[in-house]
């Protein structure tokens, strides 16, 4: 048997990749610093996996954004509005590189950021590529061959890691009509021929290509395409071993067409689908080795190594040891870093715990277990194994009766607000006397360097609760302030008292749990902590009352309070996997709604409850969505039924595709939604006009995720064509997503334009 790895945590465990890249972007380091940054993180991450005894180790697995956006630039999928980038005096590949992830506003040019979306049902976000009709590709970076050489000259046997090509047009967007994006492969498997011939000269002996669309439903087009492609690659490189990775779900219908292909080594991921060994092993040809997924990469818990052996036994049963390779489950990109560095956590809580470091060791103690090998270390942890395991099921920290009577008692009512929309608008019209093109924020305001110093002076206790409560009141005096100065009309009171928005709640929430250092990457820069929901999850007291009904007594306008939502709380958690998700989900919908109803009690009116992670949640497979968005949309409905008409409750999703999920959407019932629409030019909305969507909508006329400022007429133009698709009298005028990690000034600016577009188009509106 032997153990690899899909890819490893590339943020550093202190997130130093995350600190030196804002750095070299506010121009604190230069380039070769954040260079050795990242060297260093991959030195670091392939030493752990050599010294624990993983047999073949990532590389390129590494990145400084984005591992698609790598990919694009790597075959020249680099769209033209860029090329003037690379024209800039001084400017090198990684600038055009951040160009692309973040957009470009300076020495005369103003280049907006590529799309940006979720990476399959996690809260990962990767850059989309752009295709466009008879596309040419050239291989146009060295990123891959220089991380191989480093891998090597460290001494590291080093698998290549490569999306698989038609993966990576699956994830890709056709941005002009009359072609489908696979029509690209025969275009882009020169330059995939290419980057193998290199790797292969240097000495490469194992690739990895990651295809996780094989565990999607697929196209007859995309199977033939699949076929080609890995023919062709074969016939070039017949002494290359091809591991091909798939993962999120089972292979499903694609069975036969996986284990068909000419491949070395298949892998399949046996947490999210371990019915699947069973007809694999039955159908897999002799010439074909498995990889299996064993170890949780997108979880925090142990492995449980007597369930993992019986998988191993069944595989090396039907194929011998030598054909069966022992794996995680997907990439630990989505895992947090080392669970060593915790050390506040009840220990309790922690012995049931494995971060990626950790995992790397579960896989070759899995491996020696499995071999019989009397390896002392390895039977003295499985023994510890099975008494964490049973510890988990037992502790009297999880189960909480009254919670699980209070869920099972929930009826369809709980789940339904008293009136039907239009009832409630005209309530809410009377109540809240809002303008045509009503402008407000997503939430939160830019958390300075001050603010989360005292954040941190408080925690350590140099501040008192006295001084900290005194300094964000005046932030939130000076917030509320200044929004009532520009003109916005539905006020926020900016957050300062928070973290991240599901962190925030989780702390106050019993069943749950909180690391120090268990960050993991969303996108970019951008990384979290999720909270560990262990147990049975309550309220034990009001979370948010306290600041709400405080900025609303500082403003004769309206503010809104500010909820996350119950899905979105699940999915932006590590969540324990001893009981349904869907119960756990239902558990955090009743606790968000004590907390709407105390709000309303408290005269707050305008209530949002976040659901960004909505169509994250969704599986994978079509045949799979329904039962999850009937306990998803009814766990919204829970938390915001429990408020008479004349209250709004609004909700926001970002860096969604609503389509296929467009009548669920609708479903929700929310007054008001908004959504992310400005990296896509206002496409997202078209699933709205579509539907003839009837409740209010606030599409975002600019993006958030990027340090550029639009102007006025920019954001006036996206207005114009919300309008064309949507009445003006459904529309709400607001940014994309939350303004927390954003700057004072570009914040600023940006906001006064946006309050300038919305009165510009109600004046149009008028006129006309």
């Amino acid at each position: 048997m032997q153990t690899h790895i899909l890819g490893y945590p590339r943020i550093g465990s202190k997130r130093e990749l995350k600190k030196a890249c804002e750095q070299y972007w506010s121009g604190q380091i230069v380039l070769e610093e954040l260079l050795a940054v990242g060297r260093k993180i991959c030195n670091q991450n392939w030493t752990i996996q050599k010294e624990a005894g993983i047999d073949l180790i990532p590389c390129n697995d590494f990145s400084y954004y984005d591992q698609v956006l790598d990919m694009s630039l790597i075959v020249g999928a680099v769209p033209s509005r860029y090329h003037e980038v690379v024209l800039k005096k001084n400017n090198t590949e990684l600038d055009l590189y951040f160009a692309m992830a973040r957009g470009y506003q300076k020495e005369g040019l103003d280049i907006t950021a590529m799309e940006m979306t979720k990476w399959f049902d996690t809260n990962y976000h990767y850059i989309v590529p752009e295709f466009y009709k008879n596309q040419q590709f050239k291989l146009s970076s060295d990123k891959i061959f220089n991380e191989f050489a480093g891998a090597r000259q460290a001494g590291i046997k080093a698998k290549p890691v490569i999306i698989g090509l038609v993966s990576y047009l699956l994830l890709g967007k056709e941005k002009e009509e009359g072609f489908d994006k696979l029509d690209l492969a025969e275009n882009l498997l020169p330059v995939y021929i290419e980057i193998l011939t290199r790797l292969q000269e240097q000495g490469a002996e194992w690739i990895q290509f990651d295809e996780p669309f094989l565990a999607l439903d697929l196209t007859e087009k995309a199977k033939q395409t699949y076929q080609w492609v890995y023919d062709e690659i074969r016939k070039k490189f017949p002494k290359l071993q091809f591991i091909i990775t798939t993962y999120f779900d089972g292979l499903k219908d694609n069975q036969s067409l996986a284990v068909s292909l000419p491949l070395d080594v298949l892998h399949i991921d046996l947490v999210r689908n371990p019915e699947q060994l069973e007809e694999i092993v039955k159908i897999i040809p002799e010439n074909l080795s498995l990889s299996l997924g064993l170890v949780d990469g997108r979880n925090i818990w142990k492995n449980d190594y007597e369930k993992s052996l019986k998988f191993i036994t069944e595989a090396v049963d039907k194929l011998g040891s030598e054909r069966v390779f022992i794996a995680p489950s997907c990439s630990l990109l989505h895992s947090p870093c080392d669970l060593d560095v915790e050390t506040a956590l009840n220990p309790e809580i922690k012995n049931w715990l494995a971060f990626a470091k950790q995992k790397v060791k579960e896989v070759v103690t899995l491996k020696e277990l499995a071999a019989g090998t009397d390896n002392e270390n390895s039977l003295a942890d499985f023994e510890e194994n099975k008494k964490a395991a049973e510890s988990r099921k037992t502790s009297s920290l999880i189960h909480n009766d009254k919670v699980k009577q209070r869920a099972q008692a929930v009826t369809k009512e709980d789940a339904q607000r008293k009136n039907a929309f239009k009832t409630r608008k005209e309530e809410q019209q009377k109540t809240l006397q809002l303008p045509l093109f009503p402008t407000t924020t997503i939430g939160s305001f830019p958390q300075t360097a001050e603010v989360r110093s005292w954040r941190a002076q408080f925690k350590k206790g140099a501040l008192t609760s006295e001084q900290y409560d005194a300094l964000l009141k005046e932030e939130t005096r000076r917030t509320i302030r200044w929004q009532e100065d520009i003109g916005i009309d539905v006020l926020v009171h900016g957050e300062f008292e928070r973290n991240d928005m599901v962190e925030y709640f989780g702390e106050q929430l019993e069943g749950f749990t909180f690391t120090k250092n268990g960050w993991v990457q969303s996108y970019g820069s951008r990384c979290v902590k999720p909270p560990v929901i262990f147990g049975d999850v309550s309220r034990p007291a009001p979370m948010t009352v306290y600041w709400s009904q405080y900025a609303q007594s500082q403003t004769d306008k309206w503010v809104k309070g500010m909820l996350t939502g119950p899905v979105t709380i699940l999915q932006w958690s590590f969540v324990r996997d001893d009981q349904p998700r869907s119960e756990t989900c239902k558990q955090i919908a009743l606790a968000i709604r004590d907390e709407v109803v105390d709000l309303e009690d408290a005269g707050i009116r305008i209530i949002q409850i976040d659901e960004p992670a909505i169509r994250e949640g969704l599986p994978l497979r079509r045949t799979d969505w329904q039962n999850y968005l009937k306990w998803a949309v009814e766990a919204f409905r829970i938390s915001a039924s429990g408020v008479e008409d004349a209250t709004q409750i609004h909700t926001h999703m970002c860096y969604s595709e609503f389509n296929d999920i467009i009548e669920n959407i609708a479903d929700m019932d929310a007054d008001v939604i908004t959504i992310e629409c400005s990296r896509s030019q206002m496409e997202l909305l078209n699933a709205f006009a579509d539907f003839q969507y009837p409740n209010e909508i606030g599409p975002g006329v600019y993006d958030i995720h990027s340090p550029r400022v639009p102007s006025k007429e920019e954001m006036a133009e996206l207005l114009r064509k919300a309008q064309n698709v949507i009445p003006a009298h459904q529309l709400w005028v607001n940014p994309d997503c939350g303004l927390k990690t954003r700057h004072w000034e570009e914040t600023e600016k940006a906001l006064i334009a946006m309050v300038a577009a919305a009165k510009e188009a109600s004046v149009a509106y008028a006129v006309c």
